[in-house]
């Protein structure tokens, strides 16, 4: 018995390698081989669209910082000028308090102080005066309030300044406000 049942074990097994020889369709184990190597190549074309999609997530989500991080700094470049813009007309009121003022007055002496420290903390911002008296009119700074006539300055040079103009790094916050000559 223990015989018949070895030799049955024996047919099944033989049985289940000849089918794993010849698959159902009949082709030899060279098809099922090609199968595999084609489901590899299958594989491996998926594993470098992957990565390839990967790669290109990466890039993408890097120019995404560096898009925002510029978005940022020009945010904040454009609210620095706009709290300038408000500080500017009291600068100017101080400078023209000071063109008026009378001889060794300790008080005028304390505005000046003032002015001083103010004028320190903007140029420590990045604030610079636009030069015009004598320079050639150019509207990118300038805004020429008159044109006069002038025995003194070539035609289309600035005569004189109204109100000063500044730049805050290279972005005009306020083009200097011109008599030009004709």
């Amino acid at each position: 018995m223990a015989k018949e049942k070895r030799n049955n074990e024996d047919e099944i097994n033989e049985t289940q390698a000849s089918e794993a020889e010849t698959p159902l369709d009949g082709n030899p184990v060279d098809a099922q081989r090609e199968a595999l190597i084609n489901q590899l190549k299958e594989a491996e074309a998926k594993v470098i669209e992957y990565k390839d999609g990967w790669a290109r997530s990466q890039a993408e989500f890097q120019n995404y910082k560096k898009r925002i991080e510029r978005d940022n700094e020009l945010t904040f470049a454009s609210m620095k000028g706009d709290i300038i813009k408000k500080v500017l007309p009291a600068l100017d009121d101080l400078e023209r308090a000071l063109q008026n003022r009378p001889a060794d007055d300790a008080w005028a002496n304390g505005i000046e102080l003032i002015a001083r420290k103010l004028q320190n903390m903007l140029d420590n911002e990045g604030l610079k005066r636009i030069e015009a008296k004598g320079m050639a009119f150019d509207p990118t700074f300038h805004e020429a309030v008159t044109h006069e006539p002038s025995d003194e300055v070539e035609s289309e040079y600035v005569i004189d300044v109204v109100q000063n103009g500044y730049m805050l790094g290279e972005r005009v916050i306020r083009p200097a406000l011109v008599r030009v000559a004709q």
